[in-house]
Formats: C-alpha cells, sequence, structure tokens
C-alpha cells in the first residue's frame, strides 16, 4: 500500500486510506466560494492579496466586486492607487491594496498582461511571497506544489504533536502532497485548518486525520499549534494600524491638511506619532503629501 511520509517519523505515516477520507470530507464538507471555480490566475491572486488576515465571508463581496471593475491585470495596472485603495475599503491593511496595485502594473508591463506559472517569477512580484506564489501555482496553474498558510501549519503541528517551523511545515507539506491532486489536496488540507482545526477551538470528532493526530489522542498536553516563543498580539485598539485606518478613510471622502491629521486621529496630544504614522503611509505609496501639504489619496 502506497503512504506519505509525515516529517521521517517512522512510527506514524499517513497511508492512502487516510488521504482518501480527507478527499471524501472535503467532497462534503466544502465550502462553497468564489474563487474555488475558478483557475484564473489573476482572480486566484486577488482572492489571496484579499484572503491575507481576513476572513472568507468578509473577502467574498469585496472579491466579486474588485473583479468587476479588475477582471484582468491590465485594467488594475491602468488605474490608480486610490482607486484601488476605495474598492479594498472594509479588507484592513491598505498596504495589501497598494502591493495588489503594483504587482498589477509589473505583470502587465514585464509579463504581457498575464500572471506567471514561474515560482521565482511569482516570488519577484510586489506583495507576494512563498505562500501566495504557491497558491497561485496550486489554485490556478494546477501544479503538484504545496501551499502552507497559518491553517495548515497548525493542521500539521497537531499531527506531528510538536510545534514546527514554517521551514519543517514546508517540508512536511511537500512530502506528503499526493502526486497529481495538488489542487484538490491543499485545498482540503486549507479547509480543515479553517473550519475544523481552528486556532480556538477544534473539533476532532469530524476531522478526517483525527486516527493519525497525535495531539487529537492527548489534548492535556500543551497545543503544539502554539509556539511557547511566540509573541503576545498587540491589540488593535488604540494602535498605529488604528490611526492609519483611520486617516484613510477620512481621505476616502476627500482630501485633508496636515494640520487636521492629529484631530483625525485622535492623538492631539502626540504630535510626534502623528508625524511617524503620516511619513509611513507617505513611504508605504498609501498616500500623497502636496508641497501645500495637503494630504491626498494616490491617484
Amino acid at each position: 500500500m502506497c503512504h506519505y511520509s509525515i516529517l521521517g517519523l517512522r512510527s506514524r505515516v499517513m497511508h492512502s486510506n487516510t488521504v482518501s477520507k480527507v478527499f471524501l470530507w472535503w467532497d462534503s464538507e466544502k465550502r462553497d466560494l468564489p474563487w474555488r471555480i475558478s483557475r484564473d490566475p489573476w482572480a486566484i491572486l486577488v482572492s489571496e492579496f484579499m484572503l491575507q488576515q481576513t476572513q472568507a465571508s468578509r473577502v467574498v463581496p469585496k472579491y466579486n466586486l474588485f473583479l468587476e471593475r479588475f477582471p484582468n491585470p491590465s485594467l488594475c495596472a491602468n488605474s490608480n492607487p486610490g482607486e484601488v485603495i476605495e474598492l479594498w475599503s472594509g479588507l484592513g491593511y491598505n498596504r495589501r491594496a497598494i502591493n495588489l496595485y503594483r504587482a498589477a502594473k509589473t505583470i502587465t508591463e514585464k509579463h504581457q498582461g498575464i500572471v506567471p506559472d514561474e515560482l521565482s517569477i511569482l516570488l519577484d512580484l510586489p506583495g507576494i511571497g512563498d505562500y501566495t506564489a504557491r497558491a497561485i501555482l496550486a489554485f490556478s496553474y494546477e501544479q503538484d506544489v504545496a501551499v502552507v498558510d497559518v491553517n495548515v501549519k497548525r493542521v500539521l503541528s497537531r499531527l506531528e504533536g510538536k510545534t514546527l517551523s514554517m521551514k519543517e511545515t514546508q517540508s512536511t507539506a511537500d512530502q506528503n502532497l499526493p502526486k497529481g491532486e495538488g489542487w484538490r489536496w491543499n485545498q482540503a488540507m486549507i479547509e480543515i485548518g479553517a473550519t475544523i482545526c481552528t486556532a480556538r477551538k477544534t473539533q476532532c470528532g469530524n476531522c478526517p486525520l483525527k486516527t493519525t493526530c497525535a495531539w487529537s489522542k492527548d489534548q492535556t498536553a500543551p497545543d503544539p499549534a502554539i509556539s511557547p516563543k511566540r509573541k503576545k498580539l498587540d491589540t488593535f485598539e488604540g494602535s498605529d494600524r488604528q490611526g492609519r485606518g483611520k486617516l484613510i478613510n477620512a481621505l476616502r471622502n476627500e482630501p485633508v491638511m496636515e494640520k487636521d491629521v492629529p484631530q483625525i486621529l485622535g492623538w492631539t496630544n502626540d504630535l510626534d506619532r502623528c508625524k511617524r504614522v503620516l511619513r509611513k503611509l507617505e513611504k508605504d505609496g498609501l498616500v500623497v503629501i502636496t508641497d501645500s501639504r495637503k494630504i491626498s489619496l494616490p491617484s
């Protein structure tokens, strides 16, 4: 019987019957998401940018609207950053919108408007890291490459019963990718992590991997998906990120003068912080500041 090794652990391997269980679970339990019916590399690229740190339910309407306006990279590249930011409203992390625009420009200018199908070339595009590049190859071009996001990393760490580094996780995912089934397998593993093996709650009884999962057999042990070195996330309330979002939202209506920024941010007693946040927004290409100190979205 064929099997797939799990990171060299000889005592426990993922057999073909486990792979079959995963596929059966996927076929019956997968969510109906619009990017899963597409093989258009631009649509997949857009979805992956939008899904970074944003729930799928929030992405769906924005994804559809964005592709209605920009059905290909060239149309996006020939617009302007301000319009892309406007369509991005509600997804947070506006820098991703600028990176998406810049990626569209590069694709249009250097690749004849066609999203590349090679890992090294994809990695050269603005805002695209290893996960997004691999996702495009797997979900659009249906190449047999393993895709590792936070969901997959969590699932594989729990399967192993130990905290895996990203390098170890990628190695494990590579070893366990069923040949010729890259699209379906990657989608299934991400779906397991997103719906039943979540960060806050697990539904081990419904998991197709439960018979091979080390942690599900002893959940009195520390959760291996949580690294003891992981830093506590900063709260959003009162953060620089919240301030950046407030200013971008204000600029969606009309330009503002620099002197009004502290009031918009709510930091009238911390002018140095206001200046720092404003300069960072300018550096990231999210705002334009004229000689008259008028601030606007880029055009």
